[in-house]
């Protein structure tokens, strides 16, 4: 049985001279989210790599910008860069990550980018 051959350099030849992500710019279908709407992440099993962090899983935050069009990270692993979809920047309230978080800081935040297919409207 012979192994699948996998053109491991699909990627940086296609970024070459345009940078990665924007070579996948135009690439994803409309953004279903825009700036201002709430969000809850979901709660996806991890299988391999994900650039959505544990701590945000079942967390409401605001999209705070599109960021950019990308393959999700646990696609493109598996050489899957037909998949573009949207990253959304978001602000989460940190008291809303960590019920524990000082009061007296309550109005500290954290931003991060997370792909279009973990988020789902509030």
């Amino acid at each position: 049985m012979s192994k699948p051959h996998y053109d491991r350099e699909h990627h940086v030849k296609k970024a070459t001279g345009i940078g990665d992500p924007q070579c996948f710019k135009g690439e994803a279908p409309a953004a279903r989210f825009k700036v201002g709407d709430k969000v809850r992440i979901k709660d996806l099993p991890d299988l391999f790599y994900t650039r959505t962090q544990g701590y945000t899983r079942g967390a409401e935050g605001t999209i705070s910008r599109l960021v950019y069009e990308s393959p999700p990270a646990e696609d493109e692993s598996w050489d899957n860069t037909e998949n573009v979809e949207w990253f959304y920047s978001l602000v989460f309230d940190m008291q809303e990550l960590w019920p524990n978080y000082p009061e007296a800081y309550a109005g500290d935040t954290v931003e991060t980018e997370i792909p279009e297919h973990y988020l789902e409207a509030v």
